[in-house]
């Protein structure tokens, strides 16, 4: 189902991280010297946001903050990268925050390019805008006609002041002062249109790229031709001049070529060939160094040294990712830090979930690698193997063969690779002796040991080889294991089975020792692919009905069915602890299946009820990750909304009024109450605390059992009573006033929320203040009962009620009896008590037969 951008919405069960492995796409690179550091910075564009790279070391500095839409150009000046996306163009401070956005053009813009104070900006219909920076207004508006001056290129020329240079696709080029706003000359150009505008070290002499391949050197003061170049491989799509002393240029070729020509003796001097294996989107010579900065389509950043004696740059650092779609990605290791993924580009790479510095090529899969470095081949394309199609990896051994076992598109031979030198491995393969020609590898597995590995054929058979010598050690069925092509091959972790299975439906399970077949399953439907979880034993399998089946292998019976996906099933994962099957389909959906439940889950990461999703749910389409980590959180939290399906459990203080319901308070506050007197006594100093020589100044307080400071009395009177007031010390506290307020209304939760508040030692004096010795009374003592009848009643804080009680009786049993009203209520009390008691008693009892029979019984 399609959706705009402003309705798509995040996922309930998984946040977006970090995408790997972007480096650069078909947008020209921009390089910029920082003066405040004294270093170069390139900058790439990767969709929506770009990098910036410290060129010393290639290593990620920053990235950009998302755009709404894909970046179509870029450039920059000593501040500011300035990113056009549609019709709009921002511009970014720091590498990563917009600070301006410049909003008035109608078509999409194609060309940028900063000017002092201002920036230029022209678009598709030939609309050029001057803008000022700062306040993001207009300076000046140009309109040209696109049937007789397209602009396909601008420049500003070197001392040039106020002026500008516009190449058009028609070939001519014209001269303008951009504050008179006058046009100062045309060039009548070479009736070719132009693709690229260079300024040459030397001034009023510019580099013109033509759509032939042609590279001609102007003298634009005078409009005379110095000299022309040629390429045979199409339009020029870049060109940059040396500046560190040696006189060469270099021009770039849509199929991945590099030109270099030495303009002193007017020759092409070099090729550097397939320096991009996509057309060099751009390069530039850093200033006053011999480097070359190139990017491409192909996912390719790449720093050129020029340090040999023929003028050839030499590779010396590189960011590359692939430059195809991937055809299949397993994470390499138990720690989730390696991702081996294999593309249709041909290569096999690794990248780091940690950091980019981690990320290593395994390079392209070669015929014969000695072949190649014997003979020195610069175009290995007709030695390359073609794109792997499933591979299985294991680093048991990878410090003493290699460890990774391939199969390739189109080829019987299987490929190994060592993962910790980084290369194709020292074996192929296959079976010496077959009758068929067109018999291709199309299913591997590795077992866990890293000893052998297990290869199917589309011939239905399945060989096992050693990964050490590379020689055949058996086969699995007397001529084939299955009648039709194998469609998958696994190991389980002791090496004791191994199940493979086939087109025609069959899935078997085999003894991996002796070969023998042990037992076969006939499916539904025919397999596409399969995937074992070997902790847990449990195997999925893809069928070509767009479902997926689950089986134990321990019982070799089917344990769950999934149906829901609308397309071919390409890949499938179980998450470790093997609870979660997880499946992406042709349908552009990716799918979380729960093994337990069988049901679509999403619980792990928010508080929900489980519940399955009806056979028609659509999922919703929802934004790929970006490379920065940070990005992808503050998306999040604009997008998401509240979902129908998340419900909220707010727990209530008391589920039932007929369950019995302890508080929330800590074990401290109730269960030491009965032993507070051995408490005491352990706690008692062996000495008493000595008396100071000079007593401090202490500051009076109200007597009471909570304490209060005394407000100083202004009293002169020198014939002061000295007799004590009684009276002050037979204060009631605030839990006695509360116990009298509640024989009025009945009311007792104010009383025993003050209770709830204090100590043990507390608690123990405000119930000794009770009596009438302590200065309460036999009616505070009836209502101190009638509260804890109540709590009784309404069966919560369960327990308070219990070591409250306790306490009360241990206190004042002496006069409770001879009390008739207080013994009243104690007999109400102790009918209650006894009632609950029973009832409490036979759950207690059902429940431990219960669980008694569940331990003892033989199920």
């Amino acid at each position: 189902m399609e959706r705009s951008a402003g309705d798509r919405t995040a996922s309930a069960l998984f946040a977006g991280f970090r995408a790997l492995g972007l480096f650069s796409n078909d947008i020209p690179h921009v390089v910029r010297f920082s003066a405040l550091k004294r270093r170069f910075y390139v900058t790439t564009c990767v969709g929506k946001s770009f990098h910036t790279y410290d060129v010393q070391k290639l290593s990620l500095v920053a990235v950009s903050n998302s755009l709404p839409q894909d970046i179509c150009c870029m450039a920059a000046d000593g501040r500011l990268v300035f990113a056009a996306y549609g019709n709009v163009f921002s511009a970014f401070a720091r590498n990563k925050e917009v600070v301006h956005t410049f909003k008035g053009h109608k078509a999409e813009i194609h060309l940028l390019q900063p000017f002092g104070d201002h920036v230029i900006s022209v678009d598709t219909d030939g609309i050029l805008i001057i803008w000022h920076i700062y306040s993001e207004e207009e300076y000046l508006q140009l309109s040209f006609d696109k049937s007789v001056f397209k602009i396909s290129a601008i420049l500003h020329p070197s001392t040039y002041l106020n002026k500008i240079l516009l190449g058009s696709e028609q070939g001519s080029l014209q001269l303008w002062n951009v504050k008179s706003n006058k046009l100062l000359y045309t060039f009548a150009g070479w009736k070719i249109g132009v693709t690229a505008l260079q300024q040459a070290p030397a001034v009023d002499v510019v580099a013109v790229g033509l759509m032939s391949g042609q590279i001609i050197i102007h003298n634009i003061k005078f409009d005379e031709t110095l000299m022309k170049f040629r390429q045979d491989w199409g339009p020029i799509t870049s060109i940059s001049f040396r500046t560190d002393g040696h006189p060469v240029m270099a021009a770039g070729s849509p199929c991945g070529h590099i030109g270099l020509w030495d303009l002193e003796d007017k020759k092409l001097i070099n090729q550097m060939r397939n320096a991009h294996s996509t057309a060099i989107a751009g390069l530039t010579f850093l200033h006053r160094e011999p480097l070359l900065v190139t990017n491409g389509a192909d996912n390719a950043l790449r720093i050129w040294i020029f340090d040999g004696p023929t003028g050839e740059g030499r590779l010396l650092r590189f960011r590359m990712g692939h430059s195809a779609p991937l055809t299949k990605i397993r994470y390499y290791g138990q720690n989730g830090q390696q991702i081996l993924s294999a593309s249709q580009d041909g290569t096999l790479q690794s990248f780091s979930t940690i950091h980019e510095k981690f990320n290593k090529s395994l390079g392209h899969g070669l015929i014969n690698k000695k072949r190649v470095k014997r003979k020195g081949l610069q175009n290995t394309m007709s030695v390359r193997l073609p794109p792997i199609t499933k591979f299985a990896a294991e680093e048991a051994r990878e410090s003493d063969w290699d460890g990774i076992i391939a199969c390739h598109q189109g080829k019987l031979s299987c490929s190994t690779w060592n993962y910790q030198r980084s290369t194709i491995g020292a074996y192929f393969l296959k079976p010496k002796e077959l009758k068929k020609d067109d018999i291709t590898a199309t299913a591997v597995d590795i077992t866990s040991c890293g000893n052998f590995a297990v290869i199917g054929l589309s011939s239905g058979t399945v060989d096992v080889y050693n990964m050490q010598s590379g020689i055949h050690r058996g086969s699995f069925g007397k001529d084939q294991a299955h009648k039709g092509s194998v469609r998958g091959v696994a190991v389980d972790g002791l090496n004791q089975l191994t199940i493979t299975t086939g087109s025609e439906g069959v899935l078997k399970f085999w003894n991996f020792k002796n070969k023998v077949l042990i037992h076969s399953v006939s499916l539904d439907s025919s397999p596409n692919m399969m995937l074992l979880h070997r902790d847990s034993g449990i195997l999925g399998l893809a069928l070509d009905d767009f479902s997926i089946t689950v089986l134990d292998i321990e019982t070799r019976k089917i344990v769950r069915e999934f149906s829901g996906h609308q397309g071919q099933i390409n890949d499938m994962a179980f998450s470790p602890d093997g609870r979660w099957l997880i499946s992406a389909s042709m349908d552009c959906s990716i799918r979380t299946w729960d093994l337990p439940s069988g049901w679509s889950n999403i619980s792990l990461y928010s508080v929900v009820s489980l519940r399955p999703l009806p056979t028609d749910y659509v999922p919703s389409v929802v934004m790929l990750p970006g490379t920065c980590q940070t990005q992808d959180v503050e998306l999040l939290e604009e997008t998401t909304e509240p979902s129908d399906e998340m419900i909220e459990y707010d727990s209530p203080e008391q589920l039932n009024e007929q369950l019995v319901t302890l508080s929330l308070l800590p074990e401290s506050r109730w269960k030491n109450l009965l032993n507070l007197d051995v408490i005491k006594k352990k706690n008692k100093p062996k000495e008493p605390p000595k008396v100071p020589k000079s007593a401090p100044f202490f500051i009076p307080t109200v007597p009471g059992l909570v304490p209060r400071y005394a407000a100083p009395e202004q009293n002169s009177d020198p014939q002061q009573s000295k007799v004590v007031n009684l009276g002050i010390l037979a204060q009631k506290s605030d839990f006695c006033l509360k116990l009298e307020e509640a024989l009025v209304n009945n009311k007792y939760e104010a009383a025993l929320n003050l209770l709830k508040e204090l100590g043990p030692s507390g608690i123990e004096t405000e119930l000794r203040s009770l009596s009438p010795d302590c200065g309460g009374s036999v009616e505070v003592m009836k209502s101190f009962l009638k509260m804890i009848r109540m709590m009784l009643d309404k069966k919560r804080d369960f327990e308070l009620a219990q070591a409250y009680l306790a306490l009360f009786l241990k206190l004042h049993l002496k006069m409770l009896p001879s009390e008739p009203v207080l013994l009243e209520e104690m007999t109400k009390l102790s009918s209650q008590l006894e009632e609950n008691w029973i009832h409490l008693q036979s759950l207690f009892n059902q429940s431990m037969c219960v669980l008694n029979y569940i331990k003892s019984a033989l199920l």
